[in-house]
């Protein structure tokens, strides 16, 4: 069975790792605590955190006591900005979802349907903030 949507790990491991930061109080985290939490692999989740430092949402403190906190304020960061910080930008599209140069039909019988789903999965994002899932872990 497959799904409508696909969520990749890479999101997911952001995402979740930047709730968990931001659940801190502006403590550091290590990678190691983090993937603990978020039961994700250690190596991984490094590649993905040295993306998000490159995007500014995090600053990243070397040395046993070291770990990650957030740069920006939970209230400034929603998903659509952590998912283009991973993934890139979203592109909806704007052609024929079969890559058909010419349609063999009348009307598109998706009805523009892939569009309106990417529009509303972009609106999804945005309107989601870090700062609503503060302190909604255990």
């Amino acid at each position: 069975m497959s799904n409508i949507i696909h969520i990749s790990e890479k999101f997911s491991i952001a995402l979740h790792s930047l709730v968990v930061i931001a659940n801190q109080d502006n403590k550091l985290i290590n990678v190691k605590e983090i993937a603990k939490i978020t039961n994700s692999s250690p190596s991984h989740l490094s590649k993905v955190m040295q993306q998000l430092v490159k995007s500014n949402f995090l600053e990243s403190i070397r040395g046993p006591k070291g770990g990650f906190r957030l740069i920006k304020s939970p209230t400034e960061i929603n998903f659509l900005d952590i998912y283009e910080a991973v993934e890139g930008p979203i592109i909806i599209p704007t052609s024929c979802p079969s890559y058909n140069t010419v349609c063999p039909f009348k009307s598109c019988v998706f009805g523009g349907m892939p569009q309106k789903l990417g529009q509303e999965f972009i609106n999804y994002l945005k309107e989601q903030k870090l700062k609503d899932f503060l302190v909604s872990i255990d």
